[in-house]
């Protein structure tokens, strides 16, 4: 797909957003025994109906005085220091698998609240009194559309993620990276950006999110990562918001290049990027996605075959997203799907089946 086939809502100056506030869905059986077995299932010291217990909230400016979508709750000092040892003990088992020898010196510093979310997040900052500094992680309700989410950015993205779940709360280590929005208003402009590079990552974003059909990635639901390198920065778009996998009916909310908020993203693209240069960074991720499938093997398929079960979304939206993909790939392929499980896995092998056909016999010959 060209980025010139779909013209970014900004232009055509229509609504983008989805089509409202998602409900929360339940952990399947067969799911929690999933996530039990590769090791994100465990017992947690502190669980989400716990935080909500707070006296009240002050709202939260950032650094410039603006504020911001979250606050920070207050708690009694009783319900406070229960709440300090179970979420000290919550990071040593996200950070160091439960090992307890380094939480003396850790502490609570902050915790706030966002009811901008689906999974109405908190997000714990944890300080080391030592040397003052400070990490964040956060606590939500459990989703199971999200962890689907979460589990395929680990499996098929260029990222690893680790999250914890059990029982309607779901802990998430914190995403380090700019926030898309800010990276526009901030650090585009910069002339140190290379912006070549960060039109390359945008479409590889755009790529490996239509693919696995990760919705609703705005600005502000992606932070971009920086790291220096011989002369010059590389860059990489990373997803932290996982609430809309494969729950939307419109095919254009899983193609970040559609949304407005993105625009600057798209336009980036068009101004520096060729058609064959454009065609070529889309091939490298699918590419790259068919790698991490063959990597992923007995587990991808034992996701998608859970997720195939489990209701993670609406009847009409599953039959307007089947049609829209039919439409899209001039194809019926999609005809027969029920659940967003089978269209995930039907996308997957539609995407990604002409590369895995080609790197299937090298990887073979290599064993």
């Amino acid at each position: 797909m060209q980025f010139s086939e779909i013209i970014n809502a900004k232009v055509k100056n229509e609504s983008d957003r989805p089509l409202m506030k998602k409900d929360l869905f339940p952990v399947s059986d067969r799911l929690q025994k999933y996530l039990y077995q590769y090791g994100r299932d465990i017992k947690l010291p502190v669980a989400y109906k716990d935080l909500l217990n707070y006296r009240h909230t002050t709202a939260l400016r950032n650094k410039k005085g603006k504020l911001t979508h979250w606050e920070t709750a207050i708690y009694d000092l009783k319900e406070m220091e229960f709440l300090k040892e179970g979420l000290i003990k919550t990071y040593a088992a996200l950070k160091t698998e439960g090992n307890l020898s380094f939480i003396k010196h850790l502490d609570v510093e902050r915790i706030d609240f966002c009811e901008f979310g689906n999974s109405v997040p908190f997000r714990i900052r944890i300080i080391n009194r030592i040397n003052d500094n400070y990490d964040h992680y956060y606590i939500k309700a459990e989703d199971a559309s999200r962890i689907y989410g979460l589990e395929l950015e680990d499996l098929l993205s260029p990222n690893r993620i680790t999250f914890l779940s059990h029982k309607g709360t779901l802990v998430e280590e914190h995403i380090a990276g700019i926030p898309g929005d800010v990276f526009l208003e901030d650090y585009l402009s910069l002339p140190e950006t290379n912006k070549i590079r960060i039109a390359k990552e945008f479409v590889k974003f755009n790529e490996r999110c239509f693919a696995r059909l990760l919705g609703d990635m705005r600005a502000y639901n992606f932070v971009v990562a920086i790291t220096p390198d011989i002369e010059d920065y590389q860059y990489r778009l990373r997803a932290i918001d996982f609430d809309q996998q494969s729950y939307e009916g419109r095919k254009n909310l899983y193609l970040p290049q559609f949304y407005k908020e993105n625009y600057e993203f798209v336009d980036l693209v068009l101004k520096t990027l060729s058609p064959e240069v454009i065609e070529q960074y889309q091939v490298e991720e699918r590419t790259a996605m068919a790698y991490r499938v063959l990597n992923s093997g007995k587990q991808l398929m034992e996701l998608l075959g859970i997720m195939i079960k489990d209701e993670i979304s609406e009847y009409y939206k599953i039959k307007m997203l089947t049609e829209e993909l039919n439409k899209h790939f001039d194809t019926s392929y999609f005809s027969n799907c029920s659940t967003m499980g089978n269209v995930v896995k039907k996308q997957l092998k539609m995407v990604l089946q002409k590369h895995l056909k080609q790197i299937a016999p090298r990887n073979k010959q290599r064993s």
